[in-house]
């Protein structure tokens, strides 16, 4: 009997809702946990017993229960907010229990032996931008001169000595953690990628408050998404050079620039794949930059990116059906 493929994601997954039917259809079992419905909508235990573990997970209103040594692949997908069968909790009995559920849910999930894309610890150590920058150099990647630093003077003199334009990214996050507020409590839509006009080196005193992140601006031919779905790569060249709104932050989705399906040089795909499955990871968005001089630059990896709406602009990548059948072949391989 093939393994379970668990999901861990949420209801709003559009992602996970069309990759699991892929997965029903090719005769293999599907799990799913929405996280925004855990564990008001799940029940689970974790028996220790004499040397011996169980784990077992059901959706209320089912019979059976999934005993987690049949999950043969995990796709980690989008955190949520846990939700429970009180809607009255007091703020500390809120916060009390969604340290508890996460203790118990990460329990059980943390140690499965299995397929994982990707597993959490992967995840984690993945996400921070200035290693990123640092391990791209060490695999050959060029990458913009940068700095990070919250002293203004040292922001100063760096931004001071580059030749050419410089910009202004976030390092976390271009929302400014909005999704992290009530409505009422947001002040801004969120910042993308903008230029450093020269008028703004007399004042940069908000960078002794606050980490800021700063780049020469990297002249482009095109803009590359590079999917990596284990060794499979699908690179897509975005012509953000055509729209005045996608220029500098090619993520304006107002603006309804080409993608276009493309090769990387052999070299510069296996540089990709070398830089995911370095972190232990099976999945990863990457940004590049192709110069008018043919020069691949990275800016950066994110390892749970999305990469829906770019099969939706260029439907010959098949990325779900690549997605269904990675997860499929990973779990085979836990037989």
């Amino acid at each position: 009997m093939p393994h379970t493929i668990l999901f861990v994601t949420n209801s709003a997954d559009l992602h996970a809702d069309l990759v699991a039917p892929l997965i029903g259809a090719k005769g293999h079992r599907l799990f799913r946990i929405d996280l925004d419905a855990f564990p008001r909508d799940y029940q689970c235990t974790q028996t220790f017993d004499n040397g011996r573990v169980r784990q077992r997970i059901r959706r209320l209103g089912d019979d059976s229960w999934l005993d987690l040594d049949e999950v043969g692949a995990v796709w980690l997908r989008k955190a949520a907010e846990f939700a429970y069968r009180s809607e009255d909790l007091a703020p500390q009995e809120r916060a009390f229990a969604g340290l508890e559920t996460e203790q118990a849910l990460f329990g059980l999930l943390y140690n499965l032996d299995c397929y994982w894309i990707s597993h959490p610890r992967a995840l984690r150590a993945a996400q921070w931008k200035g290693e990123q920058l640092k391990r791209a150099m060490r695999l050959g990647f060029r990458v913009p001169a940068s700095i990070v630093t919250n002293s203004a003077a040292e922001a100063r003199q760096f931004l001071q000595g580059l030749e050419g334009r410089k910009i202004f990214k976030t390092l976390s996050s271009p929302t400014l953690a909005r999704e992290k507020l009530e409505p009422e409590q947001r002040i801004s839509g969120g910042l993308g990628t903008v230029l450093v006009e020269d008028a703004m080196l007399d004042d940069l005193a908000a960078v002794d408050e606050l980490f800021c992140h700063f780049q020469e601006y990297v002249p482009k031919l095109v803009e590359l998404r590079v999917t990596v779905i284990g060794e499979r790569v699908f690179a897509a060249k975005i012509h953000s050079q055509l729209d005045a709104r996608t220029m500098i932050d090619s993520r304006d989705m107002s603006a309804e620039i080409p993608y276009e399906a493309t090769r990387l040089p052999p070299e510069v795909e296996v540089r990709c794949v070398d830089f995911v499955h370095s972190y232990g990871l099976e999945y990863g968005a990457l940004d590049l930059i192709l110069t008018p001089e043919g020069e691949y630059v990275f800016l950066e990896n994110n390892p749970g990116g999305q990469f829906l709406y770019v099969e939706q602009l260029i439907p010959e990548f098949k990325m779900l059906e690549a997605m269904a059948d990675q997860l499929i072949m990973g779990a085979a391989c836990q037989r």
